[in-house]
Parts: structure tokens; C-alpha cells; sequence
């Protein structure tokens, strides 16, 4: 069942078009890898869903339910939870409260301070730390932790690895079974191919703000996906 529906869907800065006619479907419970180069469209399709900037046409619709019109802050309500890119920590804030900031006492789920800092040990004994003195692989559990604490349906994953080194990649993308198995479908964002291609159940392209490949990993061979990335020809 489709928990979200991007159809045909236009994206503008300005004047300038990111998104021409993205169609995705993100199923309950799977986890779908958005792939493609430096300005590909792939932070925008993710702040388009989330609502953070307009759509020029097309619909988002969320569990059955048009999103058109509702702001970031009602999204958020439904169960939608984006972790940005450059993960935007709170510096003046601890890591507990930057935990707390992202809760919302009105969705139920599992996901509280306790639960987060199991999911992410290394964060365990930072509780009272300023969010300024982690490292970078540390800021990204505190992101990825404090969008777990509104108990979203859809956990958005900007450039999830961006910037951090392979170990530090690695235990973030060890602890997605986990986030799926306490109820979040994910949707990664990603120019790192080998990490998408095996955490996907499906993996969407996007070159120069289109839909250039689509399909299950197993069904789609290097060729074809080298072919989408950079749009040359298998």
C-alpha cells in the first residue's frame, strides 16, 4: 500500500525549475533510495514533500491525503520528519534537548530520549554536551535521533552520508532495520551508490531534476545505473 505519492510534480527556486514531471511512490514499511549527482533534485524532491517550498504543479499525497496547501509544521503532525542536509543541530542546545525539540507529545510511538540513545550508543554518554562540541558523525545521529522523537510514518534522510567517514556511515545505516522495525518508512537521499543500493527495497534516479532510471537494486545492473547517474549512454 502507498503511503506516499509524489505524481508529475514541478519544482521552482524563482525562476529557476529543479523538478520537471518527478513522480515517486514510496510503499509502507520499505525503504526507497533517491540517487543522482550534485543538483539532481534530490535535497528538493525531499523539501518538496516536507513542504519546506512550492510546487509549480503535481500533487503529494501522504497515506491517502493531498498535501497540497498544508505547511511544514501540519506535515510534521501527520508523521512526515526530515533529517536536512547539514543536519541544522540547535549549537546553543544540548544533545538532550536537542533530542526534546523534535518531539511531539500528540503522536503516539515508541521514540523518546531512552530509546534514541539506545538506537545510538555513542551519543549515550553526551546528554549534557553542547550540540557544538560533537563530531560530524555524531551530529548526524543527534539529527536522524531527533526526527525519530516525533514518532514520524516517514523519515526523510537527506544526504545521509555526506562529509563522514565509512565506520560512521556504516553504524547509521546498520540502525534503518531498526527504524523501520519500530514503524518509520525511509527515504534516503544519497550520492553514495554502493550504501543506497543496499539498504533499498527500490531506488529512484534523478538526473537534471527528472526520473532517469527507476526499479528493485537486483533488477537493474551497473550499466544502467551508471548510465542514469551521469546520463550517458549503457
Amino acid at each position: 500500500m502507498s503511503l506516499l505519492e509524489v505524481e508529475r510534480v514541478a519544482s521552482f527556486y524563482g525562476d529557476f525549475q529543479a523538478l520537471f514531471d518527478v513522480s515517486v511512490r514510496v510503499d509502507e514499511g520499505e525503504t526507497v533510495a533517491v540517487i543522482g549527482a550534485n543538483g539532481a533534485g534530490k535535497s528538493t524532491l525531499l523539501r518538496t514533500v516536507a513542504g519546506l517550498m512550492g510546487r509549480g504543479r503535481g500533487s503529494v499525497v501522504f497515506d491517502g491525503r493531498p498535501l497540497d496547501g498544508v505547511p511544514t509544521y501540519r506535515r510534521l503532525g501527520l508523521g512526515i520528519a526530515m533529517v536536512p542536509e547539514g543536519r541544522r543541530i540547535f549549537p546553543s542546545l544540548t544533545v538532550e534537548e536537542n533530542l526534546k525539540v523534535g518531539a511531539r507529545r500528540d503522536r503516539p510511538g515508541d521514540w523518546g530520549v531512552g530509546a534514541v540513545l539506545e538506537l545510538f550508543p555513542a551519543l549515550a554518554g553526551m546528554r549534557d554536551r553542547p550540540g557544538t562540541l560533537l563530531s560530524g558523525g555524531e551530529q548526524q545521529m543527534l539529527a536522524i535521533g531527533r526526527a525519530l522523537m516525533a514518532n514520524p510514518r516517514l523519515l526523510l534522510l537527506d544526504e545521509v552520508s555526506l562529509g563522514l567517514a565509512p565506520l560512521v556511515v556504516r553504524r547509521i545505516y546498520e540502525a534503518l532495520p531498526r527504524i523501520r522495525a519500530a514503524g518509520a518508512t525511509v527515504v534516503v537521499v544519497e550520492q553514495d551508490i554502493g550504501q543506497a543500493l543496499a539498504a533499498a527495497d527500490r531506488v529512484y534516479c534523478l538526473l537534471e531534476g527528472r526520473v532517469a532510471l527507476q526499479g528493485r537494486p537486483a533488477d537493474l545492473t551497473r550499466e544502467q545505473i551508471t548510465g542514469a547517474y551521469f546520463g550517458v549512454s549503457a
